[in-house]
């Protein structure tokens, strides 16, 4: 199940349909369209149905605040986007972070060693990253956002590895690593930077998916970026909130397969 606005994750069903399918567990993913002011009403209902499913905008954080437990990353980022119920009690997780790593490894080739990021946004989206490159070896990111005190607060959340530069030149100047944390490009063809600005020796990864890659992916790749959008991500968090939900790896193939 996936709470929140489905057109924010629509591809979501069909790859869990999928995992499900391939797993031979009899089961649907649905998603449910839930206003803010039915948030609590619904999960009450789930609770007795002992549902399991994801979260998605504009619930992250307010789900968040209803768990009962809740893993070390989720607290980390103040979000989640997995949950389930075991003897009555909210379980809820954060599988963007490790999204995230694993797309970006894959995206590299490797670990992002002494990676120096440029990260665009200052929302949760952007604290799911931060989350992320926390973990990397010497890794070093800059936020850029609109919002300056935003970023500053996001900043100091995660100072041993970020700051903000309110200089868009001066933070793409050396960038390994420029990533999309906004939500520009989700619903038209607008970039979120130029590429003009962008080295070529750096890589590219935007948050916003779509099937065959967004316009600035595309524009990356003619510069000669090595650039990937948001859909390996997706279903990377997918995978692993089958594993929180069913304690047994999904069929990633087959995950995969079902969005070609």
């Amino acid at each position: 199940m996936l709470l929140g606005h489905p057109v924010s994750h629509s591809l979501s069903p069909v790859f869990q349909n999928a995992a499900l399918r391939a797993a031979k567990i009899p089961l649907k993913y649905e998603t449910l369209d839930v206003a803010p002011s039915e948030l609590r009403s619904v999960l009450r209902e789930l609770r007795e149905s002992k549902a399991a499913g994801n979260v998605t905008i504009p619930h992250k954080t307010a789900v968040h605040a209803s768990c009962d437990k809740v893993s070390d990353v989720a607290d980390r980022v103040g979000a989640v986007n997995t949950f389930w119920f075991e003897a009555g009690e909210l379980y809820c997780d954060n599988t963007d972070v490790a999204g995230f790593d694993a797309a970006v490894r894959a995206l590299l080739g490797g670990d992002p060693v002494n990676a120096r990021v440029v990260l665009l946004g200052s929302g949760g989206a952007a604290a799911a990253v931060l989350a992320a490159a926390e973990s990397w070896q010497n890794a070093r990111v800059a936020i850029v956002a609109r919002n300056h005190e935003k970023a500053r607060k996001l900043a100091r959340r995660f100072r041993d590895v970020a700051g903000v530069e309110t200089s868009l030149q001066k933070a793409l100047a050396g960038a390994t690593l420029v990533v999309n944390a906004t939500p520009v490009g989700q619903h038209d063809d607008e970039e979120p930077v130029d590429v003009g600005m962008i080295e070529p020796t750096a890589a590219v990864f935007d948050l916003v998916y779509r099937r065959g890659g967004t316009p600035w992916v595309k524009s990356a790749r003619k510069k000669g970026c090595r650039a990937a959008d948001g859909l390996p991500m997706l279903l990377e968090q997918g995978a692993l909130s089958f594993q929180r939900w069913f304690g047994i790896e999904p069929d990633r193939e087959a995950m995969r397969q079902a969005l070609l």
